[in-house]
């Protein structure tokens, strides 16, 4: 017959030393043993010892299984930032367009630009005017100016601008050095001075967004034009791949600063300078320019003869479309970043 083997015992070797501690503790009870506690540490020690290295096996298994989830948990974390990442890559950004109101305040000047909430007001017409650009700044939803710019201090370009300044909250007011003694002019300090607003002096090459369009200061390049409306400042827009030339009441004397300057003056849309004055818009200026659009603010009728008919010739040699707020009233110019459109048609070469 074949021996039978013996089983090995499966019997758990911590049973029976628990209940030898246990016998300790129970005869130290009922004796009143003084040395009984200072058994119980040993006894402690003894069990602590077992289970260590009985669960030491139990343990590993437990780490490395843990470990599994917690490395496949890391897994799905970043597999999640990834898929997080990837929806916000797919996030269109809410697509906003510029616009430039050229608003019709007859023989003067004032342009509203707005872009992705944000507005810039560049002058503000005559005196007369306050009523018409305020009421057209809270139609187009004007809350508060984050730029206002006196490009020069004649009156159709600063005469409507206290009115302005104490209708609306504004950020940052630019003007030139230039003082003048005339009432008009008083009136814009002190209005400004009550309303704790600062006189930023422009400089040549600054720049700063309107939303998400970049303006730069590109004149004036000079302190010493005789005639003031050389003083005019001049900024550049761009947006995407557009880009606008305001000019104010700038004249010859001023585009021959800008054309010496290294300035980038180059342009989709002229603002025509001076109203269309036979002393702005040089053809040597035109050329640099190379604008694919033109605007005109001027007044019907108006006694200056503006705009003059040597300015409406070289625009009309050029093939540049031009846009009058003497024929159409105010002009909205609209940009997506690659394209200008109007609200307007087109106007005449026609001059005086």
């Amino acid at each position: 017959m074949a021996k039978r083997r013996k089983r090995k015992s499966t019997k758990n070797p911590v049973l029976p030393v628990l209940l030898l501690i246990l016998g300790i503790l129970i005869i130290s009870g009922l004796l009143g043993l003084e040395n009984a506690t200072t058994d119980m540490p040993k006894a402690t020690n003894i069990i602590s010892k077992i289970f260590t290295s009985d669960t030491a096996s139990k343990d590993k298994v437990s780490t490395n299984v843990n470990k599994d989830k917690e490395d496949k948990n890391t897994s799905d974390n970043s597999t999640n930032g990834i898929e997080d990442e990837e929806k916000k890559q797919v996030i269109t950004p809410l697509t906003t367009s510029l616009k430039l109101h050229f608003i019709d305040v007859g023989q003067a000047d004032s342009i509203l630009l707005e872009q992705n909430g944000e507005f810039m007001l560049i002058d503000g017409g005559n005196k007369d005017d306050s009523s018409i650009v305020v009421e057209y700044l809270k139609n187009s939803g004007v809350k508060e100016l984050k730029y206002v710019i006196a490009t020069h201090i004649h009156e159709d370009h600063i005469g409507g601008l206290p009115t302005v300044l104490k209708s609306f909250p504004v950020k940052n007011f630019y003007i030139g050095k230039r003082t003048a003694t005339t009432s008009i002019y008083k009136n814009l300090v002190s209005t400004a001075k009550n309303l704790k607003l600062t006189f930023t002096e422009p400089k040549v090459g600054e720049k700063f967004n309107l939303g998400g369009a970049e303006i730069t200061i590109v004149s004036p390049n000079s302190s010493g034009y005789e005639d003031l409306n050389n003083d005019s400042i001049v900024v550049r827009v761009v947006y995407g791949n557009n880009s606008f030339l305001l000019t104010g009441d700038a004249e010859d004397e001023s585009e021959a600063e800008m054309l010496k300057s290294g300035q980038t003056i180059k342009a989709d849309l002229l603002k025509i300078g001076h109203h269309g004055s036979p002393s702005s818009t040089t053809a040597a200026f035109l050329k640099a320019v190379n604008p694919k659009y033109a605007v005109i603010s001027v007044g019907k009728d108006n006694s200056y003869k503006h705009p003059a008919k040597a300015t409406m010739n070289r625009l009309k040699a050029a093939s540049i479309p031009v846009y009058r707020t003497d024929e159409s009233g105010t002009i909205v110019a609209t940009s997506d970043g690659n394209n200008i459109t109007f609200d307007k048609g087109l106007g005449s070469y026609n001059g005086r």
